[in-house]
């Protein structure tokens, strides 16, 4: 089979987290065929020995599991199927051939990045409300925006009887008449950024989300998708700083 790293051998064996593990080959715990393991080591789990402070691990093979960045484009609902017949995300990622589900949501009007996944540990954790990795958008929005309409949008909104916390939201430059902005939130109410610039008088004409933590859409064409890199796997399960 292909090799594997040897922190992901350790949390198919559910003995460490890949952080705990690489603490552990660090303080030399860790030995494959009987040499003491290295940081960024490949093995074979059905050929390669690997021992845990003395004693032998017995690999199991992990379910397959699929993570998914989509640069999800306008009018596409972000949902496996949609009473009225619109198109969804799902017709977006049926070349993959495994049925995987969007990690939060992006309204039918807005574009960007949509993480789906089978994994539903991460979906809980990437959904959860104390959740602590940002979202980045880039927003359009008709017109100029004065200074006390940007102060509005740094400070905490109402939304549905709950009190946000203050996003983050800078403005980026023109677009002919028009008005670029950055938001940065911390979490994901219904709609909350159409919702907060409504509450401060601003018409959004386009909003792209354009990264979730180090994630990031960089050049990846609309309408497509890629597989995550193990490494932003690792990263979004909290396994890597």
């Amino acid at each position: 089979m292909e090799p594997i790293r040897l922190q992901k051998f350790f949390t198919d064996c559910g003995i460490l987290s890949r952080r705990a593990a690489e603490a552990a080959i660090r303080a030399g715990e860790v030995r494959v065929n009987g040499a003491i393991a290295t940081i960024g080591q490949k093995i074979d789990p059905e050929r390669d020995a690997v021992e845990y402070r003395g004693a032998p691990l017995v690999w199991r093979a992990a379910p397959e599991r699929h993570y998914i960045l989509l640069n999800k484009p306008r009018g596409f609902v972000t949902t496996l199927s949609d009473e009225k017949a619109r198109r969804t995300v799902r017709d977006l990622v049926a070349s993959l051939g495994h049925r995987v589900y969007p990690v939060g949501r992006l309204d039918m009007d807005s574009d960007g990045l949509l993480l789906l996944t089978d994994d539903g540990a991460l979906t809980e954790r990437l959904t959860h409300p104390r959740h602590e990795i940002p979202k980045y958008y880039t927003v359009t929005v008709k017109g100029a925006v004065s200074d006390g309409q940007l102060a509005a949008l740094n400070a905490p909104f109402v939304l549905d009887g709950y009190q946000t916390r203050a996003a983050k939201v800078a403005h980026m430059g023109k677009e002919g008449n028009d008005s670029l902005l950055s938001f940065e939130l911390y979490e994901g109410r219904n709609r909350q950024i159409r919702r907060m610039c409504e509450q401060t008088g601003l018409r959004i004409l386009r909003l792209t989300r354009t990264a979730i933590g180090r994630i990031a859409l960089g050049d990846l064409p609309v309408g497509q998708y890629r597989a995550l890199t193990e490494d932003e796997i690792s990263y979004l399960k909290g396994e890597t700083l």
